[in-house]
């Protein structure tokens, strides 16, 4: 068969996604590549297919211990011979693939770099592999976002397969980044499949953090009953929002790497099987997440980097339905970033100065009044989102969507000399809190004793209020007008000599406001997904979509499985809409292959004949 029809009889699909064609064929010819496609951009596909060829064994380097069961699971659902070999495996699962690795079963093999660099297995897997695939190809590099030391020895490991074509995949590499992964993973001559880094179906918002719980909140309540992830920066974070999610009955639990491996283990699996709706978590927590209805993604603080961001809002809309992230941004996060790292006695010259990079680059998203598709698709290096022009704008983001306007120049230069003379004339020896303080015209003790009530700038941005003057000196510090500094372990704010220059008229300032939201009916979130499936689908049939999806969780809970491994929400929609009375008309239902008709059609067509669900 022709990678076409293994598509549609494995997986259910008529057509392959960008790139994943070039990629499929170029490992079934032998020659290496890099493969570079965003979150949900289908690359998995790019190895898995390949296995179902009938050629020989693919073997995957995944850093993602924690998600290679569920990964295992979902090839098997498309019907292929899928083991995995890692530190976590249960003694009779490792067995099992032991014996199918010795007797030639095995199609699809997934390791951790660890397990395989202890070299065992070398011989058993040499001679019938025909593609290795290292996933998560990021991590090999200074420069990647999520560096692991081990992955700079993989090359020692594939030299031992000179035949096999070796495929390099991730979500997330800058032009600097690529080099380093075709260096260090030794891609002979490869074909360099780079995939636009945009994802339409997500709505991207930065607003600046005023109260944080509330703004999660809303964001929380605006998606009820649907999958959500918030991130936060310190375990301290991680447990207060968690809390109080809970006393306001959301249903969530807490992640990160202070507890203990069974109560992760437990809030993980309780999220990816749908038994939980919010996991609040550190970035512990996300790689070895592959729920696909992922409505939403809060960053109740700042991400350490543009990559950092793209990586953990991509695990929003997985199925390509609309999903929402959220990135509440304050400088004190920056600041907190760079603290943490400045602990680490292994921080070298090198990555210091690839953090300082990051947390400009971030800095710059997060208050920049732009397009945020725009800002992101220039961040990768690639043009503005494809089919959109930035004049018009991408429709799908704050600034876009009117959320956010950025203020005229002569106003945005008018407002930032404001600021800039308040932390002049405090002569840098004071924090940010006085210099708010100052603007708004708000007398204390301190300041009287100093004589700044008296200052010209002394309730000079009255009108504003603390939550735009804050901003706006976040926005400062970001673009480098201002910046803070410690003395005596106090945090001071300072004028820059590019801020004193920006008072000089030298110079270009951008600042941005968000705008309060208008009032307006709604749609239900079941019919905009159905909308961004493409489905023609009535209120009506949301009984019906909402039956499929509880019989999906019990036929999982059963298997023990995640839900989305079965099927995912847009095939349930188009079930729901078009409603098929034949095991033929369900294989003509997108992602719905032989092998998951054969198991589940039966009774898929009950439901939808309005049969109860099975006890």
């Amino acid at each position: 068969m022709n990678p076409e029809e293994i598509l549609k009889k494995r997986w259910g699909y008529d057509s392959f996604k960008p790139l994943q064609k070039e990629a499929i064929e170029a490992a079934l010819a032998g020659r290496d590549c890099l493969v570079v496609l965003p979150t949900g951009g289908g690359k998995s596909l790019c190895y898995q297919l390949p296995a179902a060829s009938g050629k020989g064994l693919v073997l995957v380097v995944s850093p993602l211990i924690a998600l290679m069961d569920d990964q295992v699971a979902a090839a098997r659902e498309a019907g292929l011979a899928a083991d995995s070999l890692h530190s976590n495996l249960r003694a009779a699962p490792k067995r099992e693939a032991y014996a199918n690795l010795n007797s030639g079963v095995t199609e699809l093999l997934y390791v951790s770099p660890e397990r395989l660099l202890v070299g065992d297995l070398y011989e058993v897997i040499g001679p019938r592999l025909i593609l290795a695939a290292v996933d998560e190809a990021h991590c090999v590099s200074h420069w990647g976002h999520e560096f692991r030391p081990e992955y700079r020895r993989l090359t020692e490991a594939l030299d031992n397969f000179p035949k096999a074509a070796r495929m390099a995949l991730t979500a997330t590499a800058t032009p600097v980044v690529q080099d380093d992964i075709r260096a260090q993973l030794g891609l002979r001559s490869p074909e360099i499949l780079i995939g636009h880094p945009d994802r339409p179906n997500l709505i991207y918002r930065a607003f600046p953090r005023r109260d944080q719980f509330k703004q999660v909140l809303e964001v929380v309540r605006a998606h009820p009953g649907e999958g959500g992830i918030v991130y936060a920066q310190t375990r301290k974070d991680v447990e207060r929002l968690a809390e109080k999610l809970k006393g306001e009955g959301v249903q969530t639990a807490p992640y990160h790497a202070g507890l203990n491996a069974e109560e992760r283990r437990k809030a993980q699996d309780d999220f990816v099987n749908e038994r939980l709706d919010v996991i609040v978590a550190t970035i512990a927590f996300g790689m070895g997440i592959d729920r696909s209805n992922v409505r939403y993604v809060v960053h109740a603080n700042t991400p350490r980097s543009v990559e950092h961001y793209q990586q953990e809002s991509g695990r929003a809309g997985r199925d390509g339905l609309s999903a929402d992230c959220t990135l509440l941004f304050s400088a004190a996060d920056l600041m907190m970033h760079r603290w943490l790292a400045k602990k680490d006695l292994t921080l070298t010259p090198e990555r210091e100065r690839a953090l300082e990079k990051q947390l400009r680059d971030i800095g710059r998203y997060a208050v920049s009044p732009v397009c945020r598709h725009g800002l992101l698709a220039e961040h990768f290096s690639a043009p503005y989102p494809v089919g959109e022009k930035a004049e018009d704008g991408c429709g799908a983001c704050d600034v876009c969507l009117g959320e956010t306007k950025g203020l005229p120049d002569d106003e945005a230069l008018l407002t930032a000399k404001k600021v800039l003379s308040a932390a002049w004339r405090a002569e840098g020896r004071y924090g940010t809190g006085y210099v708010v303080n100052l603007l708004l015209g708000r007398p204390n003790d301190r300041m009287t004793g100093n004589g700044h009530d008296q200052l010209k700038v002394f309730g000079l941005l009255k009108e504003a209020g603390e939550p735009a003057v804050r901003s706006w000196i976040d926005q400062l510090i970001v673009q480098g007008f201002l910046e803070v500094t410690e003395e005596n372990e106090y945090p001071l704010l300072r004028i820059t000599a590019e801020g004193r220059a920006l008072c000089q008229d030298k110079g270009t300032v951008r600042l941005g406001l968000p705008v309060p939201p208008k009032a307006g009916k709604k749609k239900s979130k079941v019919l905009k997904k159905a909308e961004k499936a493409g489905v023609v689908f009535l209120e009506s049939d949301t009984e019906l979509f909402e039956k499929l999806r509880t019989l999906r969780r019990a036929l999982a809970d059963k298997a023990g499985i995640p839900p989305y491994v079965i099927c995912q929400d847009a095939a349930l929609l188009e079930m729901a809409a078009l409603k098929p009375m034949t095991l033929d008309a369900l294989l003509k239902i997108k992602g719905m292959g032989e092998k998951r008709v054969e198991k589940y059609g039966r009774l898929l067509l009950d439901a939808i004949a309005g049969l109860p669900l099975p006890e």
